[in-house]
């Protein structure tokens, strides 16, 4: 199974208060331009919270949560160092379809 690493935070702080959209859309162009494959995914009310070892991070996560998640580990602690107040961690899981990055977006 994959491994995948997250930055979690509330629905309010990761789409209101800090400029993710503008993050995100940088580092697809980016990826765009080294013609590398996407491996992040930005997920409303993420389903690996109800994995039972995943009920402490739930449970100090305010809801509803909101979760960037990629299979680069590097990634996501850039994002933890430019986001700051966000849960970082990992966990294994089959390979799923995700959503496309910026589909979740308020403003696109």
């Amino acid at each position: 199974m994959p491994t995948y690493h997250y930055a979690l935070a509330s629905r309010r702080y990761i789409l209101e208060e800090e400029p993710t959209e503008e993050v995100l859309k940088e580092r697809i162009r980016n990826y765009h331009e080294q013609e590398k494959e996407i491996d992040f995914w930005l997920v409303h009310q993420p389903a690996f919270l109800e994995l039972p070892e995943m009920a402490a991070v739930k449970a100090k996560c305010p809801q509803p949560s909101v979760a960037i998640i990629s299979t680069n580990s590097q990634f996501i602690t850039w994002l933890k160092l430019r986001l700051e107040y966000v849960a970082v961690g990992q966990f294994e899981a089959p390979t799923v379809a995700l959503p496309d990055p910026l589909a979740s977006l308020t403003s696109v």
